[in-house]
C-alpha cells in the first residue's frame, strides 16, 4: 500500500467529500418541513464519511484505524438508506448519487480490508 502523508490523498476521502458537497447541494431542494428531519440526518451521516476517514487516518493502531473505517462504512450504509427515501419520496431523483456511494462503499472496503491486512 502507498505511503500518504495526509488523509486529503486518499482517494477515498476526496470521494467521499465530493459526495458531501453534492448532498448538500441536493438537500437545498428538499421541502422546508425536513429541514431538521431528512435534511438534517442525510447531511449529517454523508458528512460522518469523510470525517471519520479523516480522524481514523491518524490513529496509531490497527484496531483504532479500523473502527473508524468501520463507523464509516456504516454512515454509507445510513446515508443510502436516505437517499432511498428521498427517492421515494419524490423529493428527487438520487439514482445518480446511490451509484456514487456504491463506488465509495467498495472503495472504502478495500481500503479497510488493505488497513486491516497489516496486522
Amino acid at each position: 500500500m502507498e505511503k500518504t502523508k495526509h488523509f486529503k490523498e486518499l482517494v477515498v476521502w476526496q470521494k467521499s467529500h465530493r459526495f458531501v458537497l453534492d448532498i448538500y447541494k441536493l438537500t437545498k431542494q428538499f421541502p422546508k418541513e425536513e429541514l431538521f428531519g431528512l435534511t438534517s440526518q442525510l447531511r449529517r451521516s454523508a458528512v460522518s464519511v469523510p470525517g471519520n476517514i479523516a480522524e481514523g487516518y491518524r490513529k496509531r493502531t490497527i484496531p483504532d484505524k479500523a473502527k473508524f473505517l468501520n463507523t464509516a462504512q456504516g454512515s454509507l450504509d445510513e446515508s443510502l438508506y436516505y437517499l432511498i427515501l428521498a427517492h421515494d419520496l419524490e423529493y428527487a431523483n438520487t439514482e445518480a448519487l446511490q451509484t456514487d456511494l456504491e463506488e465509495i462503499a467498495r472503495m472504502l472496503n478495500a481500503y479497510y480490508t488493505a488497513i486491516n491486512n497489516q496486522r
